[in-house]
């Protein structure tokens, strides 16, 4: 009974998503993200679990703000959700004549610094602002880009989303890869475009503080990057009142020692800290649903942190 309930909530989420992709695909794109907004307001008074879950996580991270701020912040991060999921529902048709034009970028001399030495260049970042049309951005652009993704639970929606990606000249690859294919593409140059704000058991990690609190962090892409020499450039893709704003850091550089695993831990660090900062001047447009937190340290004294 279980399993045919979920055939059936994977069934229907497919097809809402392909009926309102159509219908966005058609609507002018200010009446999209109005639906949108609509849609995202909506979802954070029905979804009360998980307002009440992205309020729990705000405090974690910033125990100064109000009760009010917190409400604020995770209702307009739903909003914001849709807006964007709005604007990847129409990238395959309207990216070039539409929403190209609408993004303004900040910082890219210190990408292009990295991306010229022809050792490929680990782009850091999260699942804040639209991080899927900052990868089609920076494909769009004419770079050698990749974003590496695990595949979604429904196959036919996997399937549309790679078809988003690779349409803007996007390499797909997924999480389960050869690690060769990855060294590959960094040593001809690619970026690797890296969402290392999850705490994952599927991927190699360690835990690194996250505002101010250990969390488990993927390593992987540090591993990749002192391996080949790529350089490590935090980049996010935030929502400006019309369009976007691609925000380009300054490359992440350490001193390295004889030692790789210290190695490997100082530049996750560093690569956090520049991430948390984007989060922190954009708290409304990260993914506060997640919980960065869960994975604890062995004998830490129990802390609600669901």
């Amino acid at each position: 009974m279980k399993l045919l309930s979920k055939k059936i909530r994977h069934e229907a989420t497919y097809l809402f998503v392909v009926a309102i992709t159509r219908i966005f695909n058609i609507l002018p794109r200010d009446l999209c993200r109005f639906i949108a907004a609509w849609l995202g307001f909506g979802a954070s008074m029905l979804l009360a679990k998980d307002r009440h879950k992205a309020i729990r996580h705000l405090g974690l991270a910033f125990p100064d703000l109000s009760p009010v701020e917190k409400e604020t912040i995770a209702r307009d991060m739903f909003v914001n959700f849709g807006k964007n999921a709005a604007d990847v529902l129409r990238l395959k048709k309207h990216y070039q004549k539409e929403l190209k034009p609408l993004i303004e970028v900040e910082g890219i001399e210190h990408f292009d610094k990295v991306y010229s030495r022809g050792k490929g260049v680990i782009a850091v970042t999260g699942h804040i602002g639209n991080f899927e049309l900052l990868a089609c951005y920076f494909a769009g652009q004419g770079y050698r880009a990749a974003a590496i993704g695990r595949e979604l639970y429904e196959k036919r929606l996997n399937a549309l989303l790679i078809e988003n990606r690779t349409s803007l000249g996007l390499v797909n690859i997924d999480t389960r890869e050869s690690p060769r294919t990855f060294l590959r593409l960094l040593k001809d140059g690619y970026i690797l475009g890296v969402l290392m704000d999850t705490d994952s058991f599927r991927v190699r990690s360690k835990l690194i503080p996250a505002f101010g609190r250990l969390s488990n962090t993927p390593v992987g892409q540090s591993v990749l990057g002192l391996k080949t020499g790529a350089g490590f450039v935090p980049v996010a893709c935030v929502r400006t009142p019309k369009g976007y704003k691609v925000i380009v850091r300054p490359e992440i550089t350490i001193e390295r020692t004889d030692n790789f695993e210290t190695d490997l831990y100082n530049v996750t660090l560093a690569c956090t800290k520049e991430l948390e900062k984007i989060i922190t001047a954009y708290k409304d447009q990260w993914i506060w649903l997640h919980n960065r937190w869960h994975t604890r340290p062995e004998n830490e004294p129990h802390v609600a942190f669901e």
